[in-house]
């Protein structure tokens, strides 16, 4: 069986993650969507929700399942059995350090880097630009699913409140 792994933060899952996972689940046999938990990285939804937001979005992909991780992504990949890494690279610049984090990974066990570029209407899209749009107000609905917009938005408003009450 051909595994692979689309590992990331997720935090929100965008369109643009989702173009890279439906893509790589029509090369690969499985598809894991690997969320990293960092407990030392402020995320503004947990592990738990963003793997529950990612469930839902890939739910229509039948041989796409979702699993957190801790570490090193090719301790994940050993553990499971996965011998591809796909990256999504957005720009030249996302090359340069994926290159070498492909060749790190590479470098510590037989697991290969796969690099798929972004569709062009995607090509802008990041989790972090998505959150600060949102936050000043901006329309990020067509960025994201509709359930996510809606979390999202929701999270933002819980925070600015606690902000306002402190």
């Amino acid at each position: 069986m051909r595994r692979a792994v689309c590992p990331g933060s997720f935090d929100p899952v965008t369109n643009g993650h989702l173009d890279i996972v439906q893509r790589a689940s029509t090369l690969f046999d499985e598809v894991v969507v690997a969320v990293g938990v960092n407990k030392s990285k402020n995320r503004l939804f947990t592990a738990e929700e963003r793997i529950a937001m990612l469930e839902q979005a890939c739910a229509p992909f039948a041989n796409v399942r979702v699993d957190g991780f801790k570490g090193l992504l090719t301790t994940f990949c050993q553990h499971h059995g996965i011998h591809a890494i796909v990256k999504g690279l957005r720009a030249v610049s996302d090359f340069d350090y994926e290159l070498q984090m492909a060749q790190m990974n590479s470098s510590l066990t037989d697991v290969e880097t796969v690099f798929v570029p972004t569709s062009p209407e995607y090509s802008f899209l990041a989790s972090s630009l998505v959150k600060e749009v949102a936050t000043f107000g901006g329309d990020v609905s067509g960025l994201i699913p509709d359930f996510v917009n809606t979390a999202l938005l929701a999270r933002l408003a819980e925070r600015a409140a606690q902000a306002d009450e402190a």
